[in-house]
């Protein structure tokens, strides 16, 4: 509690030097507080350059983060989150403590000189980086290393936009993977103590200042619905529109990589001068769009604009996050079909901009499906509760389209590029080189599922584990049962419990012959029993049993 207590007072203090170095570097190289806010005006530090500075303003920035970043921390590069989740996933929350002082750097270099990324992913390094190395000054556990890591990433995102209960779910969803009590005590205390002191800098007010909406016909939750849909696309377009420009960028470079952002920023330059409302991370623009500020020409040129502008400064090498940019993807996307349905069905579609903030959190849910994360976050950035009925449907509905489009997310598609795959092994592990069908048990009896269950708790003590698979009166298996499962039914009342192991048998994650061992453990761990069922790949039977003992031979074999 005290360490979770300590990173998060580290992750807001942290968070308070980003967002000054950021304002500071934007106003040294544009000579605006916030250049978004008044696009195309002049520099008044140099005068002689009008509009046209902004060429000059990437080269320069890039002259600056990229020898930084090439010398000191190459993983300070691109947006962040994907390097966290990696070192939670498989370095044991080992993240090295230079990086959280050549992020906070480079992202505001990065920014400050006009690069389209947003700052969730820099202070989400950056505090998890604060984490880690206090974790391993204390000489905690891995376990409890990487949860100081997931409070770093709390603290951060808590203290930057003033949304605790966000940066808890943002921890729990997408950088530990997982839910339990202890994890979620921990990452409140680091996202408390984040924003009571982001709360002093900054203010307690919504980081957007938006108009009350409300759904006024009930009509409208089927074009909140269908928003959502047109969101995951725009959402898992936006991930490879991404990495397509990263690998063009990559094709087209041969040059020395600490040059790389200067030169790319000339091209940066030109994507500025043409829409200079792209400079930054440009939440005064996002905001006008949900006022309706904007025609929806213009607001398509916004969106179209906004994946090239924040694709080519990931590409270059810049520093800065996506989450920003999805959000201002989804406001503009929120607003042209506001504004369309609004044409076409002006006595049912209500206000625009309950569409632009709808379209905000399902765009990033499409991109990241952290469906928790998208929902708590809009709400505590706008502070409209009378809309999450339907923020909460798009959300859901954007997250299972774009599982339905693609397997990996606007993060995890990034390291699965560099041939990390988070739900495997690490890569030259033991374990990883071996096929299941290699190292499985012979299959054990199975129950029949008529079998009741105090004759089925007798057979489960009897063979050596904890799970049996349970085959029905035809002899097609349908699933294994638990000895957890059975006790559980068996303590509750005669006339509510069920009699037979039919009733409590469930076919638990596909485990085959010809999967790698590494990526059958995930199933292993999330069984109830001691071991899984291996299955014929061509016709889905049960022709060996996987264990843990099973697993460690294989290990013990290789070594």
């Amino acid at each position: 509690m005290a360490l979770a207590v300590t990173v998060g007072a580290g992750a807001g203090a942290g968070s308070i030097v980003f967002r000054w170095c950021i304002e500071t570097f934007t106003h040294l190289f544009s000579g605006h507080m916030d250049y978004a806010a008044s696009p195309g005006a002049a520099n008044p530090h140099a005068p002689w350059l009008g509009r046209y500075f902004v060429l000059l303003a990437p080269v320069i920035g890039g002259l600056l983060y990229g020898p930084l970043v090439n010398r000191f921390a190459k993983e300070a590069r691109g947006h962040g989150v994907p390097e966290v989740m990696l070192s939670v996933a498989q370095r044991g929350g080992r993240i090295s403590p230079k990086v959280a002082i050549v992020k906070t750097l480079a992202s505001a270099l990065t920014i400050g000189s006009g690069g389209s990324v947003g700052r969730e992913g820099p202070i989400v390094q950056i505090g998890s980086a604060l984490g880690s190395t206090l974790g391993r000054l204390a000489r905690l556990t891995e376990g409890r290393l990487k949860l100081l890591v997931a409070c770093g990433a709390a603290g951060g995102i808590a203290a930057t936009f003033n949304a605790p209960l966000a940066g808890v779910f943002f921890a729990m969803e997408l950088i530990l993977g997982t839910f339990s009590a202890e994890a979620f005590g921990a990452t409140v205390l680091a996202s408390v103590t984040a924003s009571v002191i982001g709360r002093a800098a900054f203010g307690d007010v919504a980081f957007l200042d938006l108009p009350p909406f409300h759904v006024a016909h009930v009509a409208q939750y089927g074009l909140f619905a269908l928003l959502g849909v047109v969101a995951a696309i725009a959402g898992v377009g936006f991930s490879r529109v991404l990495y397509l420009i990263e690998d063009a960028c990559d094709w087209a470079w041969r040059g020395p990589e600490w040059l790389r952002p200067a030169v790319g920023g000339l091209a940066l330059g030109l994507v500025l001068l043409a829409l200079p409302e792209m400079y930054g991370v440009g939440y005064p623009v996002l905001q006008k769009a949900t006022e309706g500020g904007y025609a929806i020409g213009f607001l398509l040129l916004l969106l179209i604009g906004k994946m090239l502008a924040t694709s080519l400064t990931i590409g270059i090498g810049g520093s800065g996050g996506v989450f920003a940019p999805s959000l201002f993807i989804g406001a503009m996307l929120g607003s042209v079909y506001g504004a369309a349905v609004h044409d076409l069905l002006p006595h049912i579609a209500g206000a625009v901009g309950a569409y632009a903030l709808v379209g905000m959190g399902a765009v990033f849910a499409g991109a990241s499906r952290a469906p928790i994360t998208a929902v708590v976050i809009l709400f505590e950035l706008t502070g409209e509760y009378s809309i999450i009925l339907p923020l909460m449907l798009a959300v859901v509905l954007a997250t299972v389209t774009s599982r339905l489009m693609s397997h990996d997310t606007i993060y995890t598609l990034k390291l699965r590029r560099r041939g990390v795959d988070l739900e495997g092994p690490a890569r030259g592990a033991q374990i990883s080189t071996q096929q299941v069908g290699s190292v499985m048990d012979p299959l054990p009896s199975a129950l029949p599922a008529s079998t009741a269950l105090g004759d089925a708790a007798e057979l489960l003590s009897l063979s050596g584990h904890g799970a049996l698979p349970v085959v029905d009166g035809a002899g097609q298996y349908v699933g294994t049962v638990t000895a957890q499962s059975v006790a559980e039914a068996l303590a509750e009342e005669p006339e509510a419990a069920p009699t037979t192991v039919g009733h409590l048998a469930e076919p638990p994650t596909p485990v085959t012959t010809d999967q790698p061992l590494g990526q059958a453990l995930h199933a292993l761990l999330s069984a109830g029993g001691t071991g899984v069922p291996v299955l014929d790949p061509e016709h889905g039977k049960p022709v060996g049993w996987l264990s843990h003992q099973s697993a460690l031979r294989a290990v013990h074999t290789a070594v």
